[in-house]
């Protein structure tokens, strides 16, 4: 079976490669991380899993957190 990439899927890919180029990172091993699942609404699309996108979520407010606390002390 065939399967394509979800509108949601190819958007978190450009983030990660944000996320990688912004934090000074390997994006491979952001890419390595991420969770996919078929999605329950169509069944040859990729979607992310419930818990990695609570978990990149989650990373993304840290960055955006650690941001903060460095401008705040500057």
């Amino acid at each position: 079976m065939n399967y394509t990439l979800s509108n949601e899927v190819i958007a978190h890919l450009a983030k990660v490669l944000q996320m990688a180029i912004l934090s000074g990172t390997d994006v491979i091993d952001h890419l390595r991380m991420i969770k996919v699942t078929t999605s329950s609404e169509n069944d040859d699309e990729i979607v992310l899993t419930d818990e990695y996108r609570e978990i990149s979520e989650n990373q993304v407010q840290k960055m955006l957190d650690d941001i903060n606390s460095l401008a705040i002390e500057e």
